[in-house]
C-alpha cells in the first residue's frame, strides 16, 4: 500500500465543500471525503506551526512534548510518524517542510548551523523537496523563469496574485512530487506539506479573483463583555495586521478561500497522477492541518488564543482496504490520534509516548467508548520573552502564560495558567460569547479537563518495572532504521 500524508497549513475545518461551506469550491477534497471518512469535529492540539506539528507528528499533547513556540526544539526522545513508517518498511519522503527544530543535545556542538533555524526536517524523513521558511528553492525557480522576485518569503508570496497559478508555491511543490513519483515503484510513502492557505492573504493567479468579497460572509465580532485580558492583548497585537474595515476583512477572507481552492487544485493533480499509475485503489490518503485560522472571527486573524477557529481543522482519512465511503465521524477527534491510527493501519506498534487513540473503530462505524470533549493548548510566553517580561529560564511566571481548552457538547472551558478561567455556554450561544453561569456545569467542565490532564501525564517508562522476569511484559518500542 502507498501512503499519501498531506498537511494543509492553517486550514480551518469549516472552509471546504464537504464540510458544508456554501461558497468555497474544493472538488478534490470533497472527492476524498466521499471515498473515505470525514472527521467532522477534528482538532489540532496547539498553535502556531511548530507546536501544532509536534503534536501531529509525535501523537503527544503540548503538555508532554513541550514544543510551545516556533523555535522550541523537539526532544529527540520522541518518535514520530517517520519512525512508524520506517518500522513498517517504508522510506517516508518529505516534500515541503516540518518546522521541527533540532534538539540541542543532538547537535554537533554549539556551532552546529542547524541550531540557527527552527524549520528543520523531522528526523527519519528522506527529502524529496525541502522548502525552508525562505522558500529558497521556489524563489530560485521563479527567478530562473524571468520573474523579478523580491527577497523574503512573505514578499515572494505576496506576488502570487500577479503570476499565473501554475507558477505558485503549491504548484512548484506538486510538480517536484510528481517528478519523484514517476521514478517510484509501488509501496511509496510521501508527506506533502503544503504552506497554503497560510498567509500572506493572496491567492495565486486567477484564484485571487475566484471569490467576490461581496459574496463573502463577515466574521464573528469580538465580545464586548467579560473578555479575558489575553484576548485584549491578542486584539492589540493583531491591530496593525488585521484589516480595519469590513471591506478589507471581506477581501482577506476571499483571498483565503482562493488559496484553499488553489491548493485543492494542486492536490487534484496528485490524485490524477496516482490514478494514471493505477495505484489509487492501493493508496492510503490522510489530509489534515497543523492548526486553523481565525479569519477575523472574534477580531483576530491567523492562529492564536483559545477560540476554536484556530484549532478546528480539516480531517480526512481514505483507506481503500476498509469500505467506509462517505462516512462522517461526529465524535471529537484530534491530531494526536493520527499517528496511532497510522500505526494501526500499517500493522506496527504505536510509540509508547502517544496520547491519542486509534480512530479505526470510528472509521469503521463501530460503537466504542470515546472522549466527550476535544482538547488543545496555547502557550503565549513568547509575548514576554524578549519584550521586557519575566526572566528566562528561572522565573516560573513564564510557565503560567499558557492555557488549555476543553470543548464539549454544551460548554467550552478555558483554564489559564495564572488561575483564571472562562466557561462558555454553547447551548445558548455557539459563538463563544456567552458565559456559562451554571456553577455545576462549570465544575463538571473543570473536572473533565483536570481528569484529561491526569490521564495523559507522560508515561514513556512509567508503565515499565525493571526486573528480568518482567521484560516480556514491556510494551514494544519502535525504532528508526
Amino acid at each position: 500500500m502507498n501512503v499519501l500524508f498531506i498537511t494543509l497549513d492553517q486550514f480551518r475545518g469549516d472552509t471546504y465543500g464537504a464540510a458544508g461551506h456554501p461558497l468555497v469550491k474544493t472538488p478534490t477534497l470533497d472527492r476524498i471525503a466521499r471515498e473515505g471518512v470525514r472527521l467532522g469535529r477534528h482538532y489540532s492540539q496547539a498553535a502556531p506551526c511548530a507546536p501544532g506539528r509536534a503534536a501531529l507528528y509525535t501523537g503527544t499533547y503540548q503538555m508532554n512534548n513541550r514544543v510551545v513556540a516556533n523555535g522550541t526544539p523537539l526532544d529527540r526522545r520522541f518518535q514520530s510518524f517517520a519512525t512508524v513508517a520506517r518500522h513498517a518498511g517504508y522510506d517516508p519522503t518529505l516534500f515541503g517542510y516540518t518546522d521541527q527544530g533540532l534538539d540541542p543535545f543532538a547537535a554537533a556542538g554549539s556551532d552546529d548551523p542547524r541550531l540557527d533555524y527552527y524549520d528543520g526536517v523531522l528526523p527519519g524523513l528522506s527529502v524529496g523537496l525541502y522548502l525552508p521558511e525562505s522558500q529558497a528553492g521556489w524563489v530560485q525557480h521563479l527567478r530562473a523563469k524571468g520573474y523579478d522576485v523580491p527577497s523574503g518569503w512573505a514578499a515572494a508570496l505576496r506576488g502570487e496574485p500577479d503570476r499565473p497559478a501554475q507558477d505558485s508555491l503549491s504548484g512548484f511543490l506538486t510538480t517536484r512530487f510528481l517528478d519523484w513519483l514517476g521514478h517510484q515503484e509501488s509501496g511509496w510513502f510521501a508527506h506533502l506539506s503544503y504552506l497554503r492557505p497560510h498567509p500572506p492573504y493572496g491567492a495565486a493567479g486567477h484564484f485571487s479573483s475566484m471569490y467576490d468579497p461581496d459574496d463573502v460572509d463577515v466574521p464573528i465580532a469580538p465580545s464586548t463583555q467579560d473578555r479575558h485580558p489575553i484576548h485584549d492583548i491578542a486584539l492589540t497585537l493583531r491591530a496593525s495586521a488585521a484589516p480595519a474595515d469590513e471591506r478589507g476583512m471581506r477581501h482577506l477572507r476571499a483571498q483565503y478561500y482562493g488559496m484553499i481552492s488553489e491548493v485543492d487544485a494542486q492536490v487534484g493533480r496528485v490524485v490524477r497522477a496516482i490514478e494514471e499509475r493505477r495505484e489509487w485503489a492501493d493508496t492510503l490518503v490522510i489530509v489534515t492541518a497543523d492548526h486553523g485560522e481565525q479569519l477575523g472571527d472574534h477580531g483576530l486573524i491567523e492562529k492564536l488564543g483559545f477560540f476554536p477557529q484556530s484549532y478546528h481543522i480539516i480531517g480526512l482519512w481514505r483507506d481503500p482496504r476498509r469500505s467506509s465511503p462517505g462516512r462522517v465521524v461526529s465524535q471529537y477527534t484530534e491530531n494526536v490520534d493520527i499517528l496511532v491510527t497510522l500505526a494501526d493501519a500499517l500493522g506496527v506498534p504505536a510509540p509508547i509516548q502517544c496520547d491519542g487513540r486509534s480512530l479505526v473503530p470510528l472509521l469503521e462505524g463501530a460503537t466504542t467508548e470515546w472522549r466527550t470533549a476535544a482538547h488543545y493548548e496555547w502557550d503565549y510566553r513568547s509575548f514576554s520573552i524578549g519584550r521586557g517580561g519575566p526572566g528566562w529560564p528561572i522565573d516560573r511566571t513564564l510557565s503560567r502564560q499558557n492555557l488549555a481548552v476543553s470543548v464539549g457538547e454544551d460548554t467550552s472551558y478555558v483554564q489559564f495558567g495564572d488561575g483564571s478561567f472562562r466557561c462558555y455556554d454553547l447551548q445558548a450561544d455557539p459563538t463563544w460569547r456567552t458565559p456559562c453561569l451554571d456553577t455545576n456545569r462549570i465544575l463538571m467542565a473543570a473536572q473533565e479537563q483536570l481528569q484529561w490532564r491526569q490521564e495523559h501525564l507522560g508515561r514513556d517508562v512509567t508503565d515499565m518495572v525493571l526486573g528480568r522476569e518482567r521484560r516480556g511484559r514491556w510494551p514494544q518500542v519502535a525504532t528508526v532504521g
